[in-house]
């Protein structure tokens, strides 16, 4: 029946839209500074800056990513935080994905560098002369600027 070749075109339509890629990004800060990774040559945006994170995988929500996520690339455990902000951002030829920033006020363990070409913190200042990934410049742009959520 005709209603019948609708429904699957609808279902699909609304599943590809739940399946939209979350990516999470931690914003661990110390001392009025604020830790960042750059990429390693052979990744996508090579030796671009980023904040610690990556994908959220099937089954995880977004806080679970990003304490695996944590743990992964700098050996702490147990990260933990309130969201900042989340938005979707799009790469050229690329479907959009969420971004979803957390900022991390407890976890176990001194970060250490595990997966980047380079780690450093940096003041928060400073953080618009470095080459970030596109997807961050947004959240940079307001962060860097003093509007910062949970801030004194």
């Amino acid at each position: 029946m005709p209603g019948d070749a609708v429904k699957p075109r609808r279902s699909t339509e609304l599943w590809s839209n739940k399946a939209m890629v979350q990516v999470v990004a931690a914003i661990l800060e110390h001392e009025g500074k604020v830790l960042i990774g750059q990429r390693q040559p052979e990744q996508s945006h090579a030796l671009k800056w980023e904040f610690p994170g990556g994908k959220v995988e099937a089954g995880e929500t977004p806080e679970q990513a990003v304490a695996r996520e944590l743990e992964e690339e700098l050996g702490i455990r147990s990260a933990a935080g309130p969201e900042i902000t989340r938005y979707e951002y799009q790469y050229p030829g690329k479907d959009p994905i969420l971004l979803v920033f957390f900022r991390i006020v407890s976890h176990i363990g001194e970060p250490r560098n595990l997966v980047f070409h380079d780690m450093r913190w940096v003041p928060i200042g400073e953080l618009a002369s470095f080459d970030f990934v596109e997807g961050d410049r947004d959240f940079i742009r307001t962060f860097g600027s003093g509007n910062r959520a949970g801030s004194h």
